[in-house]
């Protein structure tokens, strides 16, 4: 098995933020390679070799079952001390959010910016998370001039998507009300064939979703 396979060696999580998005997916209820290589955006080797690290740390715990017809399957959970860990690491990057929320409702840049070279590569965790709100995140980094990197644009690709949501049900309303306003203009000359109502399309939005549970 993959857990028999790799040695894992002593990693310090306090500079791993990808340890504490897997540790946090796995907390989720998220509990094969798989899928938390799906949610959290890291290559299934990667996630393997972080599960390997947590589980020889005992931060995490293999769960044999037993499966369809019999198969052995390995599921992951999340120790007590996995789970003291990453609720400690939550509560401090939640205070420092906070810090970064006064930083920029007082306009100061300098600080922002100070804030960001020592806290950037936490933002994905952040993300992730919840701890960062996605509109936050982005309205931030606009007003900065910063682009986003590949794993910060995944985790705020969602909100792109509800954006273009608003955009299709207002641009549907507009075409009912003009299809209306076509029909009455055409009633009103006397055309007796009757108007007709093409109705609004309705393009719905693409919902970014949570984790399955």
């Amino acid at each position: 098995m993959w857990v028999d396979r790799i040695m894992s060696n002593e990693v310090n999580l306090g500079e791993s933020p990808n340890h504490f998005i897997v540790l946090d997916a796995i907390s989720r209820g998220i509990n094969n390679i798989g899928k938390i290589s799906s949610m959290s955006k890291l290559s299934k080797t990667e996630v393997e070799l972080i599960v390997n690290d947590l589980v020889f740390q005992r931060l995490v715990a293999n769960i044999k079952k037993r499966g369809f017809f019999g198969r052995k399957k390995i599921e992951l959970k999340i120790t007590e001390t996995g789970a003291n860990l990453l609720g400690d690491k939550k509560r401090e990057l939640g205070k420092k959010v906070q810090e970064l929320h006064q930083y920029y409702n007082n306009g100061d840049r300098s600080q922002m910016d100070s804030f960001m070279v020592s806290n950037r590569a936490w933002m994905p965790m952040m993300l992730f998370t919840g701890i960062m709100d996605i509109l936050f995140f982005t309205s931030m980094m606009s007003l900065m001039g910063l682009a986003l990197n590949p794993m910060e644009s995944s985790f705020t690709g969602s909100s792109g998507n509800l954006d273009n949501s608003d955009s299709a049900d207002n641009t549907s309303a507009d075409s009912a009300d003009n299809t209306d306003n076509s029909n009455t203009d055409s009633q009103d000359v006397g055309n007796d064939g009757g108007g007709f109502d093409g109705g609004g399309f309705d393009g719905g939005g693409f919902d970014g979703g949570g984790f399955d549970f």
